[in-house]
């Protein structure tokens, strides 16, 4: 990961996936998911464009409504799943178009996009659509990782030299278990504001608190 600059999908995304074609058949998306231990495939077209998704949820409808014959009320409000009960081509089940997200979008957009859309992972994709990556849930948790003092150096290069440059302030930085405490002495206490929302800014930290000397920071 590079330092100074926000994290991006491609620092933290899978470049082996697993994936099928349109055509593979119903038993062959469920072997690949096996054997990968994966709940979701993006499905491809010849030339490697993301085309789709197909995952657990679409193939659940084959075994619930397997042995079962809905009422007029069931077939109307829940048509897709009836649709893909009965479906048994990867063409026929996926989810389509496929949610996906370039390689150079931040791990922050990346979050907000599978929050906003309820999936667990999405296909990380070229300027034609072709497949790069994948980024899941636990990828975009990985900036937790981060190491304490490496924090703290960003921190002080970002966000410190940029808001509080000495000889005029005195400010201390300190990292722990990726909480961020500013300490010492400011100049402009009008800035701690902007300051804690640079910190919560820098990839890994947790939470972001002010113990001054003798002041009373603005509530951030």
């Amino acid at each position: 990961m590079t330092t100074g600059s926000p994290h991006v999908v491609s620092d933290v995304m899978t470049r082996s996936v697993a994936t099928v074609d349109g055509a593979a058949s119903f038993k062959d998306i469920v072997r690949a998911m096996q054997e990968r231990r994966v709940s979701a495939l993006p499905v491809l077209d010849a030339a490697d464009r993301v085309i789709g998704v197909v995952s657990e949820a679409d193939l659940l409808p084959k075994e619930e409504f397997r042995d079962s014959d809905p009422d007029r009320y069931t077939q109307l409000r829940r048509l897709s799943d009836l649709r893909r009960a009965g479906s048994v081509t990867a063409d026929e089940l996926m989810t389509s178009p496929a949610l996906t997200v370039p390689a150079d979008v931040t791990l922050a957009q990346a979050a907000r996009d599978m929050v906003r859309a309820r999936v667990k992972r999405l296909p990380v994709v070229d300027d034609d659509g072709r497949l790069l990556g994948i980024v899941s849930r636990a990828d975009l948790l990985k900036v937790f990782l981060r190491e304490d003092e490496e924090i703290a150096e960003e921190v002080r290069r970002e966000v410190v030299a940029y808001l509080f440059p000495a000889p005029d302030s005195q400010v201390r930085v300190a990292v722990g278990d990726g909480i961020v405490t500013f300490g010492g002495r400011v100049r402009d206490t009008s800035l701690v504001p902007a300051a804690a929302r640079l910190a919560r800014g820098v990839e890994g930290v947790v939470d972001v608190r002010f113990e001054l000397d003798g002041q009373d920071p603005p509530m951030v």
